[in-house]
């Protein structure tokens, strides 16, 4: 691996990337370190992690506001796609590592650097989102990983980090490692690791336990403007307030929890506790409108395109050509997809209950059963038997056989 003179450090203020500053420095030679600490909605302080990356040598601490853009760019094509990974994970994760991808190359162009870094360990997948995004935004840039090659224990880490003058003071820190930002958050690690062990209700901010939930349920219109969204409960919203605003009512009601084992990128099963209350209910409704909106041959097609989408963003290929190729199908399958769609959250659940729109190509004249009924029963049977001849044929042959 080729070393760097100036580089780029994605930073979020944890030990591991603290100690990665030192690191780059003194054992790979790197004369100057530039963090980034990317603000997408964690509800952290950024100023104390800024100042806390001036304190441990670096030559500029950067913080970038991209909550914006995560949530319109990222977040909301997402959506569009119905993306959820192995049918359960909507990706809150997974869509923010090419966002900071993408800052992490431009703050390297805007500086001059000739590489940049990230805390990533060898067997996670944020190292492969990395990595790959990186490449496809800036193929000549390097990309460092000290995590991946220092082969040192969590202690050992710490150690070091102490012994070139930073300071850890909570040293007996929380058992799970805990990624966060408007979307949600993932929980790993620790008691979790076997996968029998129930998660404990600590491990959930984000989300009421079911004993905690109202005990009258609470009902919401999602308004949809060609598959984004942009209303609740009929007042328009900017993304982030929409997204912020939902967060809260859903999780106040106990949805938005996910429990599953996961086959990551690099091989391993993975077991991971999520919360994404906005988001999954997002999701549920906007495909709950396509339902009403989109013929049927463009809907049964698009499931399988979601399925391929979600395994793109899942394994780090945003930026690739089947990704973009993608994107551009899908936003043609949105034109149409606008509306209302009504959601019931009570006790851990959210139900759709109502949809309206009026692009709906849902025709009440023709599924009713009432004396309104204006589809033509007597062309049935002229249909039954076109569609059903390949069968008849078939089941003559056989049985002349």
């Amino acid at each position: 691996m080729g070393r760097a003179d100036k580089v780029v450090l994605a930073y979020s203020g944890g030990v591991d990337t603290t100690v990665c500053i030192p690191y780059l420095m003194r054992e790979w030679g790197v004369k100057e370190v530039i963090t980034l600490a990317a603000d997408l909605g964690q509800g952290d302080e950024l100023e104390p992690i800024r100042q806390k990356a001036l304190a441990a040598g670096v030559a500029e601490s950067l913080v970038a506001d991209l909550t914006g853009e995560f949530i319109r760019d990222y977040a909301f094509p997402a959506i569009q796609a119905n993306a959820l990974y192995e049918n359960r994970y909507p990706l809150s994760t997974a869509l923010a590592r090419p966002l900071i991808a993408k800052a992490l190359v431009e703050a390297a162009d805007r500086y001059g650097a000739d590489a940049v870094a990230h805390g990533c360990t060898g067997k996670g997948n944020d190292q492969v989102r990395f990595d790959v995004a990186i490449a496809a935004l800036n193929p000549g840039l390097k990309v460092l990983a000290p995590a991946r090659e220092w082969g040192m224990s969590r202690e050992q880490t710490i150690a070091y980090g102490e012994g070139h003058g930073l300071s850890f003071p909570v040293k007996k820190s929380s058992p799970y490692s805990i990624d966060r930002n408007l979307l949600g958050r993932s929980v790993e690690a620790g008691p979790l690791e076997d996968p029998m062990n129930e998660p404990l209700e600590e491990v959930f901010l984000m989300t009421q336990a079911i004993e905690a939930t109202p005990d009258q349920p609470e009902y919401i219109d999602l308004g949809f403007t060609r598959g984004v969204p942009t209303h609740l409960n009929g007042v328009a919203l900017e993304p982030v307030a929409l997204v912020s605003q939902l967060n809260d009512v859903v999780g106040r009601h106990g949805v938005g929890r996910i429990d599953m084992v996961e086959n990551r990128l690099v091989g391993i099963k993975s077991r991971e506790i999520y919360e994404a209350p906005a988001l999954l209910v997002l999701i549920d409704a906007h495909r709950d409108l396509e339902s009403l909106t989109l013929t049927a041959d463009v809907t049964h097609y698009k499931r399988g395109i979601e399925e391929t989408y979600s395994h793109l963003v899942y394994n780090g290929l945003w930026y690739s050509p089947l990704k973009l190729a993608l994107d551009a199908f899908i936003q043609q399958t949105q034109e149409r997809v606008t509306g209302t769609v009504r959601v019931k959250l009570f006790k851990g659940n959210a139900r759709v209950v109502g949809r309206q729109s009026d692009l709906a190509l849902y025709t009440e004249a023709l599924a009713t059963y009432s004396s309104d009924d204006q589809f033509d029963h007597r062309a049935a049977e002229g249909f039954i038997y076109v569609w059903g001849l390949p069968t008849r044929v078939w089941s003559e042959k056989l049985r002349q056989g």
